[in-house]
């Protein structure tokens, strides 16, 4: 046997190991997919690759619920005053309207009491005596 012909079988033997590795495969009947585990990808040539930032998450931090603030507790009361100063109350709503702030009776009077309570003491007892007294509860049917 010559050099050449013991190197003939193994190049043949390669081409053959070529060959079936590039041929089509046979159609077979294909098993159900089995959740095997994913296999990591490939890992490209530095030329092609992008750098990977990665960034250090801090520790889990639990998000703190912003504080819910209660609602005031609504009290709701009736009192009685003379027919001039309630229509004072309408005379600041138009005023307001005017204005281009339009107020409730409600809000007018919060911001009358509001306004009392900023006055210093000497101011608030000159405005509580210029208010009459009157006499309580409901008035009488006419």
């Amino acid at each position: 046997m010559s050099a050449t012909e013991s190197t003939k079988p193994t190049a043949t033997a390669a081409k053959a190991v070529e060959k079936t590795t590039v041929s089509k495969p046979v159609a077979t009947k294909v098993a159900p997919k089995t959740s095997a585990p994913k296999t990591a990808p490939k890992a490209t040539t530095k030329a092609t690759a992008k750098p990977v930032k990665t960034v250090a998450k801090p520790a889990a931090i639990p998000k703190a619920k912003p504080e819910k603030i209660k609602k005031p507790k609504m009290v709701r009361d009736s009192f009685t005053m003379p027919k001039a100063e309630f229509s004072v109350i309408d005379a600041l709503k138009t005023r307001a309207a005017n204005l281009k702030k339009p107020a409730k009776k409600t809000e007018l009077i919060r911001a009358g009491i509001k306004a009392l309570a900023a006055m210093s003491d000497a101011e608030f007892v000159a405005a509580v005596s210029a208010v009459p007294n009157l006499k309580t509860g409901r008035p009488a049917k006419s």
